[in-house]
């Protein structure tokens, strides 16, 4: 499969940064379901992590984390979610990224896409949208049932 990633961390205008990989495709295990990569969204942590973090000795650390795309296999233990669903989600830091053509990851961390949403729209939103909710409901404690005006500036940047 086609991917993006890099095997050292250099300065982001090196050529060799980031590089066009092709790799093996993942296969499923346990509640890890298969996702055909339809969009993904970069995000601040892309570069925190590529400027930051070193891969292993001789594999490259593919970056991304905010996805949407096509399930089109399952693991065993998998019990959310068939080929052919429709989903979008923020990945887990410790695994590969998805800024490849096919990605691995855990279906408790995945959720089907809004019908309302194209690919580049839910794959734009996953982890702008927990930084939201961790600001409001786990730092100022609001509750979600709770009628209240939220005034917002400079929501934009990372």
């Amino acid at each position: 499969m086609k991917a993006i990633g890099y095997y050292q961390s250099l300065p982001a205008d090196n050529d060799q940064a980031l590089i066009d990989l092709i790799l093996p495709t993942p296969d499923v295990s346990g509640h890890d379901i298969l996702v055909a990569v339809k969009a993904i969204a970069v995000n601040p942590v892309d570069t925190k992590v590529r400027r930051n973090a070193q891969p292993e000795k001789d594999q490259p650390r593919i970056l991304g984390w905010d996805a949407a795309g096509i399930v089109i296999k399952v693991g065993p233990q998998v019990s959310l979610f068939k080929p052919g669903d429709e989903v979008w989600y923020a990945g887990d830091i410790t695994r590969p990224g998805c800024n490849s053509e096919f990605h691995l990851v855990d279906e408790r961390i995945v959720a089907k896409k809004p019908a309302s949403l194209d690919f580049q729209e839910a794959a734009a939103l996953p982890l702008t949208s927990l930084t939201s909710w961790e600001l409001l409901f786990d730092r100022l404690q609001c509750s979600p049932t709770e009628q209240s005006t939220l005034l917002i500036t400079g929501a934009a940047g990372g």
